[in-house]
């Protein structure tokens, strides 16, 4: 009796087991109810493709690229990585499966268009836009001596970042972020750190501290010219080219948790900020002195004011000691641009404790056609004994105009000038290289000879003009370059100048900004117009914006508090076009001012330095 009813109870068991879960009823394999789509993007997009699908759960899914399973895509969405113009055509199809089977959808098809090109603007890529470090944007159309002025032109923002704004801001004018394209402003701070800014909107795009783990900024080291941190000082430069998407070239001071100071040079991607080329690389370098000797590179004695310069694949830096606190030389120091290794180093006081530093008040070295560079040295050693080739007979080259070899030529002097009395002037600490140089345009002399020139200045108020064909070199008797204006900048040079339109521009210290007239090769004595205002230390470093050879507008920073934006007709200094204080309600004040600070027009804004922020001016909407 027993075994019956088991029998019964497995029979009625089996029959309950027949049709598996799900109640009895059978699995039903998967159906496509929406198909993928072809999708269409720009190269550096994403393209997502979906599939919606029925089935018994649970669905699975393997998307494939052409008949590759491509790994990791097992949802019932994917999106593809940054599309590059390989891409092109490129199908997408996915597999749906459960327990009952599997389907296959349709392909879609990938189109992947180049980005389209659009009108670009100017970049400012290096300190003063060139490397003769002219100052002037000839490109710029917007902004005209009828539009800007208090109605109708004016403070738009403030991009606030984490320290002061010693640097040149540098711009990129439509810079492609993804399928998205922006006006991108860069800025370099004494707290380390680098931001890029839309200009247009305010929005930062990224920012990044250059600090090691553990650092800090550096102490001001004694030396109250930059105070209360050093960061970043230099301006840095830009190659659009270089990396994947263009390289930003940074220096940065630190100090660690051991108390040791650290300079190094950065690459950073300008869309996203990342440090490339296994950086950063500290830098040092050592160099032939007296004897058997070196002179050695020491990160904690110097700062690197003057900005970079980027040359035929050669990063170069350029340093200034703390103040005058020996020991310290004058260093060039160079780096191969795709893989950041030392290349060359020179160092123009090899053989003093306290040779001449290079401040240039920021200013950067300037390059000839040929690729020789270009640099004014401070005061401080120099011998007056000459060697057979008329150079010092140590190569110390105090309070100088330089013509240095690049460096896949080997770092050398190859030419120089220095004023006669430069022994007085060196003790009296009356540099020449407080101000920074400028190459001018080739230019015909009344003798029909096309002259290749460079202008300096510095405290003694004198600008001076030498060949870059034959400099001059020393005599003690009298100077031997081409021209030199005697007592024009009373004030003294603690800026860089502007060129344009046959027109150099100068601001002194507690002077004018003055517009010295060229004709046949030489400069006018008597400046051609000035400003009405005096600019307190450290003077002006004037820009200049202009559509071609017209529309020419001079802008100049006033280091008072607050700071004064000025915008000057270039024809007539006496005209001023603009100043920040002039609107009402202190509309267009941007905060106290800031003694290295070089303004950067493009794209129709100028772009002004802070000790917080980045002022950006524009016309008014």
């Amino acid at each position: 009796m027993k075994s019956r009813i088991w029998l019964a109870l497995a029979a009625q068991l089996s029959l309950a087991g027949c049709g598996g879960g799900n109640g009895g009823a059978a699995a039903v394999a998967p159906t496509i109810t929406a198909q993928p789509a072809d999708q269409r993007v720009v190269t550096g997009a994403t393209a997502t493709f979906t599939v919606s699908a029925n089935g018994t759960a649970p669905l699975s899914y393997q998307w494939q690229k052409g008949t590759t399973a491509i790994s990791g895509a097992t949802a019932s969405s994917y999106t593809t990585p940054a599309t590059t113009l390989a891409d092109e055509g490129a199908t997408f199809q996915v597999v749906v499966s459960n327990s009952a089977g599997s389907v296959t959808s349709s392909s879609a098809t990938l189109t992947v268009a180049p980005i389209a090109p659009m009108p670009q603007g100017i970049d400012v890529t290096t300190y003063k836009n060139d490397l003769n470090r002219s100052g002037q944007n000839l490109s710029e159309s917007s902004l005209t001596p009828a539009n800007v002025a208090s109605a109708t032109f004016g403070l738009l923002r403030l991009l606030p970042v984490d320290g002061k704004v010693d640097a040149q801001p540098l711009y990129l004018s439509k810079l492609a972020v993804g399928s998205n394209f922006f006006n991108a402003v860069f800025v370099a701070t004494e707290h380390g750190s680098v931001y890029a800014f839309d200009s247009d909107s305010g929005a930062i795009l990224w920012r990044v501290s250059l600090l090691g783990k553990g650092e800090t900024t550096s102490d001001a080291r004694g030396c109250g010219q930059v105070i209360p941190e050093i960061g970043i000082t230099s301006t840095p430069v830009i190659d659009r080219s270089a990396g994947p998407n263009g390289t930003i070239y940074v220096v940065a001071m630190s100090i660690d948790g051991n108390s040791t100071y650290h300079q190094r040079l950065h690459a950073l991607d300008v869309v996203t900020g990342a440090e490339l080329l296994n950086g950063p690389v500290e830098i040092s370098a050592s160099f032939p002195a007296k004897g058997t000797a070196t002179s050695s590179f020491d990160a904690k004695s110097y700062e690197e004011r003057a900005a970079l310069l980027l040359l035929n694949g050669t990063i170069y830096t350029s340093w200034a000691s703390h103040c005058d606190i020996a020991p310290y030389g004058g260093w060039i120091i160079s780096f191969a641009q795709s893989t950041l290794a030392r290349n060359g180093a020179l160092n123009i006081a090899a053989h003093s404790s306290a040779g001449p530093a290079i401040w240039m008040a920021g200013g950067g070295p300037a390059v000839d056609a040929a690729g020789n560079i270009y640099l004014l040295s401070a005061n401080g050693a120099f011998e007056t004994t000459m060697d057979v080739n008329g150079f010092p007979g140590n190569q110390d080259y105090g309070n100088s105009f330089l013509k240095i070899s690049n460096a896949g030529a080997g770092l050398a002097v190859l030419d120089y000038f220095t004023m006669s009395n430069e022994v007085a002037e060196s003790s009296t600490d009356l540099d020449l290289g407080s101000g920074g140089e400028m190459l001018l345009p080739d230019l015909m002399d009344s003798a029909g000879t096309v002259r290749h020139l460079i202008v300096g200045a510095g405290k003694d108020g004198n600008i001076y003009v030498v060949d870059l064909d034959a400099m001059g070199k020393f005599n003690s008797n009298n100077d031997t370059n081409y021209q030199t204006l005697h007592g024009v900048l009373p004030g003294g040079i603690w800026s860089t100048p502007a060129y344009f339109n046959g027109t150099l521009y100068y601001g002194d210290v507690s002077g004018t900004l003055k517009a010295f007239t060229i004709s046949s090769a030489k400069l006018i004595a008597a400046p051609q117009s000035q400003s009405s205002t005096q600019f307190i230390y450290p003077g002006t470093a004037p820009s200049v914006s202009a559509n071609g050879t017209t529309g020419g507008i001079v802008w100049a920073h006033e280091n008072t508090s607050p700071a004064v934006l000025h915008a000057y007709d270039a024809t007539n200094l006496a005209h001023e076009l603009y100043n920040s204080n002039q609107a009402a309600g202190n509309r267009d004040q941007f905060g106290p001012g800031n003694k290295y600070i070089t303004p950067t027009i493009a794209d129709g804004k100028v772009f002004i330095g802070t000790t917080n922020a980045v002022a950006v001016f524009g016309l008014l909407h």
